[in-house]
């Protein structure tokens, strides 16, 4: 056996960290990294990196039952069994007792990014972070400069990137219709993840929580970045189970390259309805547009007790071993942490530098326009939601620019000495 190896860490095992993160570094462990790289287009690393070993040694989650869950689940696919961790910050212990892994993949909360992302990087690991990165610019920040002091990758998981639809219209269609002119994105969750699945939603909003998904491909299309942005949303029917949080959110991103986009998301959708999610988004352009529905592609079906289903086998799915063995698991939504541990393998045994894997996977400097987009769309969403409900018009917008972030609340002069336009951050975006 090769002694080259890539050791990796797990904190977070819900929804995402316990299936789909699981399930990549099993297959990992089991076959290596080389079956997954021409799906990435990074073929050309397949040979070199063939031998290369990968080992989850550690899964970290809040209790310990989840944790021991999680290992064992491990074991069922690979035959090994990561050390499980527990606790409020449990990234430390795992850290402290592995000092020497070299990811650390991070699926906690969203409000829980930042903390585990910065101690990874102190002790000198890459990180595989969900998205959003965190939840303020200044956050961000921090993060960008000590990957940058400590040459460590951050890949962000921005997997909608690597939907075959989305790089089809990346790569041709999106030439084809001419400058963008508007356009809208929407993802609508079941209502199972804000009352049951997340215990954290009053903390989250539909936005911030599936909404960087749609911001960062509109960025990954046209390279563009925001100019001013206005957000509202409701509080109804999480409000029926006593969960004060926002049913839905639609903000509507101004860009600078001209293009207006409204992003829709809720997380109330019935659990009747026939796919896991809703989601789509279009685009219009000068000389077309084009439309992508990645909740119905095509493929339904009905039986007796079940109702009509629809399924998106593009995101993951199994592919039997002929032999018996374990199934492997592949589709886009491991693709980008696939291109995460390629970066991070590209560092370790082929000297490579943050600058020379530019554009091979999602970087917290690209992570860095949606975090500013969720942090302002926040704000301004609250603001608005405070003036609709003391009858007044949701007014509240925000800019962005090379002075940084602006909230403009044409109310607050009007209550009292404070100027209209307060910014809440002076870096640049």
């Amino acid at each position: 056996m090769s002694n080259r190896t890539v050791r990796i860490a797990l904190v977070g095992a819900g929804m995402f960290g316990g299936d789909v993160h699981l399930r990549a570094y099993a297959d990992l462990q089991r076959v290596g990294l080389a079956p997954f790289l021409a799906r990435l287009g990074m073929g050309e690393f397949a040979r070199s990196l063939a031998d290369v070993h990968f080992e989850l040694v550690a899964v970290a989650t809040r209790t310990e039952p989840s944790a021991i869950r999680a290992s064992e689940a491990f074991r069922d696919y690979t035959g090994a069994l990561p050390q499980p961790f527990c606790g409020e910050t449990p990234w430390h212990d795992v850290l402290a007792s592995f000092p020497d892994i070299d990811i650390l993949a991070v699926a906690t909360p969203d409000h829980l990014h930042t903390g585990p992302v910065l101690a990874a990087l102190r002790g000198g690991c890459h990180v595989i972070v969900e998205k959003p990165m965190c939840l303020t610019v200044a956050e961000a920040d921090e993060i960008i400069g000590m990957s940058r002091a400590s040459g460590r990758v951050v890949c962000v998981d921005m997997h909608k990137r690597y939907d075959p639809d989305h790089m089809r219209i990346r790569n041709d269609i999106r030439k084809r219709i001419g400058e963008p002119l508007y356009g809208m994105a929407m993802l609508e969750e079941p209502l199972e993840v804000s009352t049951t699945t997340f215990k954290w939603a009053e903390r989250s909003d539909p936005f911030s929580y599936v909404g960087p998904h749609w911001t960062d491909l509109f960025h990954h299309y046209y390279g563009a970045k925001p100019v001013g942005l206005t957000a509202v949303g409701q509080k109804k029917r999480l409000m029926r189970d006593g969960i004060r949080a926002f049913d839905a959110v639609q903000v509507r991103v101004d860009w600078d390259n001209g293009m207006s986009i409204t992003f829709m998301n809720n997380w109330i959708t019935p659990p009747d309805f026939e796919g896991p999610v809703n989601q789509g988004h279009e685009i219009v352009g000068t000389d077309g547009k084009v439309e992508s529905d990645q909740q119905y592609r095509g493929f339904r079906w009905w039986n007796a007790g079940g109702g009509s289903r629809t399924a998106n086998n593009h995101f993951t799915r199994d592919v039997p071993d002929p032999a018996g063995g374990p199934a492997s698991y592949v589709g886009y939504g491991t693709d980008s942490i696939h291109a995460g541990v390629l970066a991070a393998c590209r560092v370790k045994f082929m000297g490579a530098g943050l600058d020379d894997l530019a554009g091979t996977y999602p970087t917290p400097e690209e992570a860095r326009i949606t975090v500013a987009i969720v942090e302002a769309a926040r704000i301004v969403r609250d603001r608005n939601f405070a003036h609709q409900q003391a009858g007044r018009a949701p007014a509240v917008s925000a800019s962005f620019g090379k002075d940084g972030i602006a909230i403009l609340d044409p109310y607050r002069s009007a209550e009292g000495p404070d100027a209209v336009i307060e910014r809440i951050y002076d870096r640049p975006i």
